[in-house]
């Protein structure tokens, strides 16, 4: 089975004769998206043609392991060698450069390629049955370490962290192209009716990819996700205006379906459609917002579990949200922790940032697994690129003790929705230099998470600018290694 859309925009020929004959597009599209005006009850569950409702549940091609995606994004780049993958070698040439044989023609931002090397900061140690190896600092992730698929042979093409970022969520290195949950909700659809399909947190300090990491691209805004804010107050104005009263409420919402409804008539703009459920679907978070950020159901085990503060915005609380939501039916779940740019300091540094969301992960993966939805949930964890085993040395810029950029090698890992439990894929040499075991590139790990929510990545396309584009771009192959 093939997905495919054709841009309305772009067949003026057929929807000129479709609205002469009285039947427009935009009435096809307003009878799905308004079958059900502003009562809340509005449905996916009744509607099954695309068509008529962009997120209305779909197939995909092959039986999903994963319903739902929680994708914790460690923006800046964690290091590997300090967290994931020993490096014993590096500590007995710590003040030496490395053989220029390993470094060959790379060159770096911000060294030479004769820097030292710099030796890991932190002791290793073995976790659970399946013996994985951790940092000191993600030594609490131990707990659930035999839940999960370390891939310690990650390579990706790009070294600065802007085009990186994109290039992971969205396959391409530029803005412009759907994301990661964009793809997912044009494949899948959503289940969730009273809360959006594709959910954006972010934690930290500013992100390098900005909104493009997100975004729809060249698809329908639809598609895109939807930013959530930190603190009590997730969606802004959710609560209805003092003598604002439910009848007046009802009749805007009304003439505004009206107008949108004419305009949608004349001139079947997708993006008029996409206005029109995103009025819906705001109704509907005047109760849906405030219940999701009410924590008072759940029990103080579980709020020490997280080290959540309810009333203190923290990767913490997003962490339980993220399950809240996977509860309540939303699709994809991007959660953005920055700061992991470690060019001076890497030790402090790495320190700092999983004190902010080692135990709040763990605590992810037990809670999901307590509630029964961890083995449909896939929970993604990596940043855009990897850390230098060189070290990083600029008095001009203050920096010392740090990691540059490196894009040969870097680990990150998968846990639930169908991802093999309890092993370490891949392998890098001595230094921490190159892969030497199983390389998974970028658009593998995109093709993989396609394939366990259903889809055979070669075939989930979006019809624009005259071609068929996919996540993958042209590349990428779903990696059997890393599925159970």
């Amino acid at each position: 089975m093939m997905f495919e859309n054709r841009n309305p925009a772009t067949s003026n020929s057929r929807r000129y004769f479709l609205n002469q004959c009285g039947v427009g597009l935009g009435k096809v599209a307003a009878a799905g998206l308004l079958a059900q005006s502003m009562n809340g009850r509005a449905g996916a569950a009744a509607v099954s043609d695309n068509s008529r409702n962009p997120l209305a549940p779909k197939t995909p091609h092959y039986a999903p392991r994963a319903k739902a995606v929680i994708h914790l994004f460690m923006a800046g780049a964690p290091s590997q060698l300090e967290l994931f993958d020993p490096k014993p070698t590096l500590s007995k040439l710590e003040g030496k450069p490395l053989p220029a044989s390993v470094i060959g023609d790379q060159r770096y931002a911000f060294i030479q390629p004769d820097a030292a090397v710099l030796g890991p900061q932190f002791k290793f140690d073995t976790y659970g049955q399946s013996g994985a190896v951790l940092g000191e600092p993600m030594k609490e992730l131990g707990r659930v370490a035999d839940e999960i698929c370390f891939i310690r042979s990650c390579t990706t093409d790009q070294f600065n962290h802007a085009p990186a970022q994109i290039f992971f969520n969205t396959g391409f290195s530029q803005p412009g192209r759907p994301s990661i949950g964009s793809w997912a909700l044009y494949g899948l659809g959503s289940e969730s009716q009273d809360l959006p399909a594709f959910v954006v947190m972010s934690t930290g300090a500013g992100i390098s990819g900005g909104t493009s990491l997100w975004s729809s691209g060249f698809m329908p805004t639809v598609y895109t996700g939807v930013q959530f804010r930190n603190g009590r107050e997730p969606i802004l104005n959710v609560a209805t205006p003092d003598k604002f009263g439910s009848e007046l409420q009802q009749d805007t919402f009304d003439l505004i379906n009206r107008l949108n409804r004419q305009r949608l008539d004349r001139v079947s703009d997708p993006e008029i459609a996409t206005r029109m459920a995103a009025y819906e679907m705001a109704a509907r978070l005047q109760t849906s917002a405030p219940e999701l950020v009410d924590f008072r159901g759940e029990t103080k085990a579980t709020m020490d579990a997280y080290g959540c503060d309810p009333e203190k915005p923290s990767f913490a609380r997003s962490c339980l949200l993220a399950r809240r939501m996977v509860e309540r039916g939303v699709r994809f779940i991007n959660i953005y922790h920055s700061g992991w740019d470690a060019h001076s300091n890497v030790k402090g540094s790495t320190e700092s940032r999983c004190k902010e969301t080692v135990q709040a992960t763990a605590a992810l993966i037990e809670d999901l697994k307590r509630c029964g939805l961890l083995d449909e949930t896939l929970v993604i964890w990596g940043g855009e690129f990897g850390r230098t085993p060189m070290v990083e040395t600029n008095p001009a810029l203050g920096r010392k003790a740090g990691r540059d950029h490196h894009p040969q090698a870097f680990t990150m890992w998968m846990a639930g929705g169908g991802a093999k439990p309890g092993i370490t894929y891949g392998a890098t040499d001595e230094f921490g230099f190159n892969i030497t075991e199983n390389p998974v590139h970028v658009h593998d790990i995109q093709a993989t998470i396609m394939r366990l929510l259903g889809f055979d990545h070669e075939r989930l396309t979006y019809h624009h600018a005259g071609r068929d584009f996919r996540l993958t771009d042209v590349h990428g192959k779903a990696i059997d290694g890393l599925m159970a």
